[in-house]
């Protein structure tokens, strides 16, 4: 399953940055300057895809921060790493299931149009956990709700048919296993964002 997943991302990869409008940029970018990101931060992006997410954050974050975007796709890590050539920025073609970072190496961490194609989401959320610092802020962020995101995994089919949100009880069971405080979910049409801190 997963490997059909990879093979459905490559193919993406070169028409993936087209699939988002001007009006998604300036609501991404709307989200993002209120996750309280600051100057000198490392910030992990998971399932980065071809880096959307990269320029509004390594601006951020500025010279003395960074930004590492892990995707398992190659082809979209290949993308991300050609689109961002910056100093500040590091895409590493892995999975989010298994990080190749020490534990606590980064202050927040975002996962923008991801989370349902993680392959193993709980054993994703524990890595998270065990990469993130103490008190780190972490993100789920979708531009629809969940059960928009779940329709359309549904109606397109194949790799990703059952890629979902799970329902708010096994995401909040998901986070808050001794390992997250503050968990917030909002899910409505038009955005799905779920926060939560690392507690170590």
């Amino acid at each position: 399953m997963h490997d059909k997943h990879q093979e459905f991302f490559d193919a993406l990869a070169v028409e993936w940055d087209l699939m988002f409008t001007a009006e998604d940029f300036e609501r991404l970018q709307h989200i993002v300057e209120g996750l309280g990101i600051k100057p000198g931060m490392d910030i992990l992006d998971l399932g980065c895809g071809t880096g959307i997410l990269f320029d509004m954050l390594r601006r951020i974050v500025g010279g003395d921060g960074s930004v590492t975007g892990v995707d398992f796709s190659f082809k979209m890590a290949q993308r991300a790493h050609r689109n961002f050539p910056f100093a500040n920025v590091n895409v590493v073609d892995t999975d989010a299931i298994d990080l190749p970072f020490a534990d606590s190496s980064f202050d927040m961490a975002v996962a923008f149009s991801a989370f349902p194609h993680f392959s193993n989401q709980r054993r994703a959320v524990d890595e998270v956990h065990r990469v993130v610092k103490d008190g780190a802020a972490c993100y789920v962020i979708h531009l629809e709700s969940s059960r928009e995101i779940n329709k359309v995994h549904q109606r397109i089919g194949g790799a990703v048919e059952h890629d979902e949100i799970p329902p708010e009880g096994t995401l909040r069971e998901m986070f808050n296993s001794n390992k997250f405080a503050d968990v917030k979910i909002i899910d409505h049409p038009g955005l799905f964002l779920l926060s939560a801190v690392s507690s170590k």
